[in-house]
């Protein structure tokens, strides 16, 4: 971008930027050196940091000079639990409701996208939305998925709670009347034993995965085109890295294949940690013995390498976040089998993850974990920590703190906390998680999201839900003493990541040697209203040095990508998460006339609020 005032110099070789960006708020995350008004980058890493008299100097006949026209620049992004490895195989697939305000709009683009889809495929939403977020605060209908897509086979996941499938998949599916349910989930029938289409977690979600799992794949060149697009959706809002927490239905190393091969051919735009979950329950111990003879932690390079196992290490330690079912009771000897794992991970120098949502399971994990520090062999210098945690008590916390392990939050509250709330009542709730008592203990605290089932990938719903402690439909959850300051929160999402990787010597904040990942925003976090947290994205994403996205003044000035394969694909024609600008605005317009529309129905039952825009009940069927 060409900028008046700045003129190249005869710097000497090796001198000069590679790129400049000038006239910024930045915001470094260095507390020796919180702001700056300009970075200069050369070589992948941060050369320079002052104003933009400061760094004239180094503009070279080659240098970039990126004009930020006084926007705010953070430190790149980092996901702290984010399935992008599996998400980026399937992304091209997935019609997302992610951000989308109104049903009407979400059921129009699934009778749209019903009218593309080629015979033989699927329409699957998967996950990141949630009824609350709608102007009708309802899911939709089975229905109402037959009238928009009579043919097609459709399949709406609905968090790790539900699915909804029409007749067609019902059919593709091969549920019948014979089928019977899987352990710990449902299939809700007629009153002839015909499946409805209703699918429940109950509360495990095998049975939705496993359902999923039946609709047609990608071939390999669309799996590496689609994941190309996934990473490009997430540097759209300020991603620059992510850890990768594995998952079911993710194998070892046939899933990983493609992120290797963009490595290898230095196409990644997003540096991942990844770490390797079995996946077969009864062969756990197996898989995770030969893994550790095979690769090790820190196998890899500064773009993609493996920091360890997890989230899951035996598969009856894992417990289940369905907060509209009660709290699933563990076997009464898993840890048998779970201290074996834990013990040949410790022996063999690996460190883990593990997912634990209930204080109960917490507990009972932390237990193992001491019997074998009484034997000095945990955790033996290696890194662990829990993910979710979102009950966790105090006193776990203090024993988590002793064991040297730390944390990773992600806001899966902003998508089921009504449903907590209705569960367990507002004082629970209040610290669901504890997040002011995790950081008072001085613990490493990093956050994600979980995505891309189980929420959005949009880290800014996240940095919302830290900040103002509601969820994505307004309702509150936390008082003030467990919410975040903005600067607090965006540590987590920045720092805190590269803690638990051990990368807090060269990524997390802007300083000199450090990795070039920075985000120029559409609006600057620190002031926009807390309600507009989660409107903000990147207009310029640097990784490394490279600019991996640009929009508005800087469309273009982005490297290239392939156009998304097949044609038919819901992202060629709707895009990723709820674009903004005419879009949103469209949407919002649309939302008001579908709430309206839903006051009048509420009013021919009788139990209408005084008008439109005015507060009213919600039909507690779909309040969730």
């Amino acid at each position: 971008m060409p900028v008046g005032g700045i003129r190249p110099v005869a710097a000497p070789d090796g001198a000069a930027a590679d790129l400049l960006v000038r006239n910024a708020k930045v915001y470094t995350g260095d507390p020796a050196r919180p702001e700056a008004g300009a970075v200069a980058v050369r070589d992948g890493r941060v050369l320079a940091l002052g104003d933009d008299h400061d760094l004239a100097g180094l503009v070279g006949p080659g240098t970039r000079v990126v004009d930020a026209l006084g926007r705010r620049v953070v430190p790149g992004l980092n996901d702290a639990h984010l399935h992008v490895i599996r998400g980026g195989l399937n992304y091209v697939l997935e019609l997302r409701w992610d951000g989308v305000r109104s049903l009407r709009r979400a059921l129009a683009m699934l009778r749209e996208q019903a009218g593309r889809t080629p015979k033989g495929q699927w329409i699957r939403v998967v996950g990141g939305w949630t009824a609350e977020q709608f102007a009708e605060r309802r899911m939709p209908t089975v229905a109402e998925l037959n009238a928009a897509a009579p043919d097609t086979p459709v399949f709406v996941l609905h968090l790790y709670r539900s699915a909804l499938l029409n007749r067609a998949a019902v059919r593709a599916a091969g549920f019948t009347r014979e089928t019977p349910d899987p352990r710990g989930g449902q299939i809700v029938r007629d009153r002839d034993g015909e499946p409805t289409g209703v699918l429940l977690a109950a509360p495990g979600a095998l049975v939705l995965y496993s359902t999923l799992a039946k609709a047609p794949t990608l071939g390999e060149a669309d799996r590496r085109t689609s994941t190309i697009h996934f990473l490009r959706e997430l540097n759209r809002f300020g991603l620059t890295s992510a850890l990768d927490a594995a998952g079911g239905f993710q194998n070892f190393p046939d899933d990983y294949g493609t992120v290797v091969d963009l490595a290898r051919s230095g196409e990644l735009t997003l540096r991942i940690a990844y770490y390797l979950f079995p996946q077969t329950a009864g062969q756990e111990l197996a898989d995770l013995r030969r893994w550790t003879q095979t690769v090790r932690p820190g196998d890899g390079d500064e773009w993609l390498r493996l920091a360890g196992a997890g989230e899951n290490l035996t598969w009856a330690a894992a417990d289940f976040e369905n907060f509209a079912e009660p709290r699933p009771a563990l076997d009464a000897d898993y840890e048998v089998e779970f201290e074996r794992a834990v013990r040949l991970l410790a022996e063999s120098g690996w460190g883990f993850r593990l997912h634990a949502t209930y204080d109960e399971t917490i507990r009972r994990h932390l237990a193992v974990f001491e019997r074998l520090a009484a034997e000095g062999l945990f955790p033996a210098g290696n890194r662990w920590l829990f993910d979710h945690a979102e009950t966790v008590s105090d006193h776990s916390l203090d024993r988590v703190a002793s064991l040297g392990g730390a944390l990773s939050v992600q806001n899966r509250m902003s998508f089921q906390g009504a449903a907590f709330l209705d569960r367990y009542g507002a004082r629970a709730t209040a610290r669901t998680p504890p997040l002011r008592a995790m950081l008072e203990r001085g613990l490493t605290v990093a956050a994600g999201t979980d995505a891309t089932r189980v929420s959005s990938y949009n880290p800014w719903v996240s940095l919302h839900w830290l900040v103002s402690g509601r969820t994505v439909g307004g309702t509150a959850l936390y008082p003030a003493a467990n919410r975040l300051d903005r600067r607090t929160a965006l540590d987590l999402y920045t720092r805190g990541g590269a803690r638990l990787t051990g990368e807090e010597d060269v990524k997390g904040v802007l300083r000199e040697g450090y990795y070039a990942d920075l985000a120029v925003l559409s609006r600057d976090y620190f002031s926009v209203p807390e309600e507009a947290i989660p409107d903000i994205e990147s207009v310029l994403t640097v990784v490394g040095g490279r600019v991996v996205h640009g929009a508005q003044e800087y469309a273009g000035l982005d490297e290239a990508v392939p156009p998304i394969a097949p044609a038919w694909s819901p992202v060629a024609h709707f895009g990723g998460y709820a674009a903004g600008g005419a879009r949103q605005a469209d949407a919002v317009v649309e939302a008001v006339g579908e709430s309206e529309e839903h006051r009048l129905w509420r009013a021919a039952r009788a139990d209408a609020g005084p008008g439109p825009g005015a507060p009213g009940p919600v039909d507690p069927c779909f309040a969730h």
